[in-house]
């Protein structure tokens, strides 16, 4: 039995910046309703990989497909429609209220919001009604990013992108948005693909685990194939961080 056409498919996609270059190559088929995370360091080119599939960035070689199409075929607006996106530093507009920020995307596009389909998406990230009428600057960050969820799946998305999404929040709100986001990648049957530098959050969250280094894939990995010991030094240098904290908080509790 043939395996099922992926839903996003990246070929030889390179992205340079003068004499840097931020994406080399890349390659990669990602399986409707798979949650996979992007790791790195700093700098080794997974955001701007990102960006690339939803044409933030314009790759200068290489091609994407959404469920076989083109996506350079596409109007930005029709294909952001099918492409949820989180962001990095969460990126409400201050001037908003939370409806109308949930509603941007929609309007982009051509399309209306009523605030039942509002009321439904707060209900989804866990928020009641009363924060509609509320200014990003009277939410805690846990809220703004929740409302950034909310956002990106106003257009009833098949893929979720996410960059960074919990970077900037405490550990106890960073851990709930990570298992909600999860709770809603199952339940909404998305395609997830998470950007973060946190290991931990990867293998926790995640069905598959790509590891970037100065532009390339240089991992491709199941959390389980990961922990071990498989995908190289440069995934397993990143691996040793939160096992040496699990070793380190074992030692103190024993």
């Amino acid at each position: 039995m043939a395996e099922p056409a992926p839903i996003l498919s990246l070929q030889d996609v390179t992205k340079r910046y003068g004499a840097i270059q931020a994406v080399d190559g890349v390659s990669l088929d990602l399986a409707d309703r798979s949650f996979v995370a992007l790791v790195g360091a700093s700098g080794s080119g997974k955001s701007t990989l990102l960006k690339t599939i939803n044409r933030l960035v314009e790759p200068d070689k290489g091609a994407i497909l959404l469920e076989g199409e083109d996506i350079r075929r596409l109007e930005p607006h029709a294909l952001r429609r099918r492409m949820g996106y989180v962001f990095q530093g969460i990126g409400l507009f201050p001037h908003m209220t939370v409806t109308e920020n949930i509603a941007i995307g929609p309007r982009i596009a051509g399309a209306t919001i009523d605030a039942a389909r509002v009321g439904a998406l707060l209900q989804l990230v866990e928020l009641d009604g009363s924060y509609s009428a509320r200014l990003p600057h009277e939410l805690s960050g846990g809220q703004r990013q929740r409302i950034g969820v909310a956002r990106a799946l106003a257009c009833n998305p098949q893929v979720l992108l996410m960059d960074e999404p919990f970077g900037a929040l405490d550990p106890v709100t960073r851990n709930a948005l990570g298992r909600k986001v999860r709770d809603l990648h199952i339940r909404l049957g998305l395609t997830t693909l998470m950007v973060t530098h946190d290991m931990a959050e990867a293998l926790l969250l995640a069905d598959r685990v790509l590891v970037m280094e100065q532009g390339r894939i240089v991992a491709d990995c199941t959390p389980h194939e990961l922990l071990a010991g498989d995908g190289g030094s440069t995934a397993q240098a990143l691996v040793a961080v939160p096992r040496e904290q699990a070793r380190a908080l074992a030692e103190l509790a024993g």
